[in-house]
């Protein structure tokens, strides 16, 4: 009796999709590698909505994930692809050569096919975040916190001299010790700290070409362990706030979360914490994976390990009989979720709004309910009910 009643709990359709997980996120940290050289690996991200400076409102930042330098771009808005790549070139790799990654969220310059065809032609790999999860980029997000944190502190009462600071910005986090590395940015690449004033007296030699490589492969190669150190530490301590994740398999089904995702709903606390069932493709890598979604969805399929919870099949108790239907998944559209309406029933003035009674396409009378008028996308189911019912509540025309 126990396990039919654990099924039975496991399957109910309405708990999984309402109520919260109580264990630890699922996925233990899975880093990115860590890089041998400098600006051989990239994290690239924009901060945007600034207010106009200097015929500028973007900031494309460049983040080199080995000495933690940056270079901040400014821009007069946001760039296509080919754009973004052209600054790529004109600033990072005319200086530093290819690199061999780049980490980027999935904004519309990064998943454009232009994109992945300048760098795929240049042999540079080119890495996506997976869906709802920027954690993967984390290094830019954080260096992007930074330069706002700066900005903010410089050019809060007159916003637009922003541009003015940007590159004092950048030369301050060049400067920073990284934790990680225990040099700063300058130290890590140059070889040495630029002076941000100039010193007295004149330097007793001039170093060699080669002893300087030689110490740069020296300072390379303390930097390439403290970062392993670093990796380590960091990963222990992710580690302690997180769950096994469970080992799903293609063609099993999943929960979705919707903590990332906008629902068209007047009350976000009373909302679904998860939709779905989804149906796993294919494992991505340990901790993403890549979902089966409706054509009408248009988010991206590939999600963390953490946004996903275990499908159990609907139990149904033996003195009913049939067999469980589920109800149809909601459509996403571009400024939120919509459900099918199969039929308007009457309508109402509510608060000196006008609301309608609809029945739900793939829904029993129980969910029936009144909404207001702006949220029917429709305008023929109005025309259709108010034709068949001419005495019921309308809209007022003009005048």
């Amino acid at each position: 009796m126990a396990t039919d009643i654990k099924r039975y709990v496991q399957g109910c359709r309405e708990c999984a999709m309402s109520k919260n997980p109580r264990h630890l996120p699922s996925g233990k940290l899975l880093p990115l590698p860590v890089p041998d050289r400098p600006w051989s690996h990239l994290g690239v991200d924009f901060l945007t909505e600034l207010p106009v400076s200097g015929g500028c409102t973007c900031v494309l930042v460049i983040v080199d994930r080995f000495s933690k330098s940056c270079q901040l771009i400014p821009l007069p808005g946001p760039p296509t692809a080919l754009e973004a790549a052209e600054c790529l070139f004109n600033h990072v790799f005319r200086y530093y050569g290819l690199p061999e990654d780049i980490v980027s969220d999935r904004g519309p310059q990064f998943t454009s096919r232009v994109w992945r065809a300048f760098f795929k032609r240049r042999g540079v790999t080119v890495s996506l975040s997976s869906g709802y999860h920027p954690q993967i980029n984390g290094q830019t997000e954080r260096k992007i916190q930074e330069v706002s944190r700066f900005l903010r502190a410089f050019c809060h009462s007159h916003q637009e001299s922003w541009s003015q600071f940007l590159g004092w910005a950048e030369y301050a986090q060049n400067s920073l010790r990284q934790p990680t590395t225990g040099l700063t940015p300058f130290q890590c690449v140059l070889g040495y700290q630029p002076p941000l004033f100039p010193w007295d007296g004149e330097p007793s030699d001039i170093p060699a070409v080669d002893y300087w490589f030689r110490e740069s492969e020296m300072v390379w190669g303390e930097v390439h362990l403290q970062l392993q150190w670093a990796l380590r530490r960091c990963r222990m301590t992710a580690d302690l706030r997180r769950s096994q994740a469970p080992e799903y398999q293609p063609g099993q089904k999943v929960w979705l979360s919707t903590q990332d995702i906008k629902l068209c709903l007047p009350c976000r606390k009373l909302s679904p914490r998860f939709i779905g069932p989804f149906t796993i493709v294919r494992q991505v890598n340990p901790v993403t994976y890549r979902l089966q979604r409706p054509p009408e969805y248009k988010i991206h399929p590939v999600f963390h390990v953490s946004l996903l919870k275990p499908h159990h099949p609907s139990v149904l108790p033996s003195t009913e009989p049939g067999k469980a239907e589920e109800a149809p998944l909601p459509l996403l559209m571009d400024d939120g979720t919509a459900y099918l309406v199969k039929e308007i029933l009457d309508s109402q003035c509510h608060g000196g709004r006008l609301e309608y009674l609809v029945d739900w396409e793939g829904y029993g009378p129980k969910e029936r309910s009144w909404v207001p008028r702006n949220d029917i996308l429709d305008p023929g189911l109005l025309e259709d009910f108010h034709a068949n019912h001419p005495g019921r509540p309308a809209p007022r025309g003009r005048g």
